[in-house]
């Protein structure tokens, strides 16, 4: 098992960030236990709510930037998909991260670890940031937003993950990246507690 990458992370008066690396599971497809977690009446030991959500949209002002429309933290995109019935599996690690984002209310990125070029650093992004988000080369500005930065700039935060950085057919193991803050205390920790809880089951060890 390789060595976790170290991640440097700037201070930061409110952010509570949870970081775990896990291994690519043996199969591709997402198991139907996974699957059904992708629905807010599925058992879970955290429930998202308004407080929670008002509290991530804090951390994310903080640094200047506005998470509202397109800009809206990836919790919320899970609600209203999960809501209207379009939240379905991708892939596992990418389902089991969108699970525990759903019911905690905490933004969570799950990046190729092998498409990371350290160094690692969690802090603002700074003025003109943007990369591109999805396959079709959208861009989206990051200035102000809490981001994992690598050698070739910001690819990770609590909005949209940069295309560069997602999983594929080659992931073998991914960084994880739980996005909590200090004014919701516990709930990152217990997020990224029953994360790595449910992670061996992909692997067919629990």
């Amino acid at each position: 098992m390789a060595e976790p990458l170290p991640v440097a992370i700037d201070p930061h008066p409110l952010l509570d960030l949870g970081v775990l690396e896990l291994d690519a599971p043996p199969t591709p497809e997402t198991p139907a236990w996974l699957a059904a977690l992708l629905r807010r009446t599925a058992p879970a030991p955290l429930a998202a709510d308004d407080g929670v959500r008002a509290a991530v949209r804090d951390l994310l002002r903080h640094g200047g930037f506005k998470p509202t429309g397109r800009a809206k933290p990836s919790s919320e995109y899970l609600l209203r998909a999960e809501a209207e019935g379009t939240l379905q599996p991708i892939h596992p690690l990418v389902d089991l991260g969108n699970a525990v984002s759903l019911h905690s209310g905490l933004p969570i990125s799950v990046v190729d670890r092998g498409r990371l070029l350290p160094p690692l650093r969690v802090g603002l992004a700074g003025p003109g940031a943007r990369y591109v988000f999805n396959a079709a080369g959208q861009e989206i500005d990051v200035a102000g937003l809490l981001c994992l930065h690598d050698a070739q700039g910001p690819c990770a935060n609590a909005v949209k993950d940069a295309q560069r950085t997602k999983l594929g057919p080659g992931t073998t193991r991914v960084l994880v990246l739980v996005w909590g803050t200090q004014a919701l205390p516990g709930r990152c920790a217990a997020a990224l507690a029953w994360l790595r809880g449910l992670a061996p089951r992909l692997a067919g060890r629990a």
